[in-house]
């Protein structure tokens, strides 16, 4: 199946960018939960900033606009993305 996808469909995009690593592991259970496959990686530092500090949360590049419905980051009227930081809750 992935041998079908092409390459620049399969590249990694950002979706969203989370506070800490509690808060990018919430993204990514919404992620999963929809079926779409998220990695999140610091945004800097080293291990010595523990769970805390930002991470990017990843998706290929054919889920992004999936990921973006399923976090609520894309008013389907307007069309428009909203911030990453602006994440409803609750959903």
């Amino acid at each position: 199946m992935a041998e079908d996808i092409p390459p620049e469909e399969t590249a990694l995009q950002v979706v969203a960018t989370a506070g800490s690593e509690p808060e990018a592991d919430v993204i990514r259970q919404r992620l999963e939960s929809a079926g779409i496959s998220s990695v999140a990686q610091r945004t800097i530092g080293g291990p010595e900033w523990g769970a805390s500090g930002s991470r990017y949360v990843y998706v290929r590049a054919h889920d992004l606009e999936r990921a973006r419905d399923v976090l609520g980051l894309t008013d389907t009227e307007s069309g428009t993305t909203r911030a990453s930081g602006d994440l409803p809750s609750g959903r």
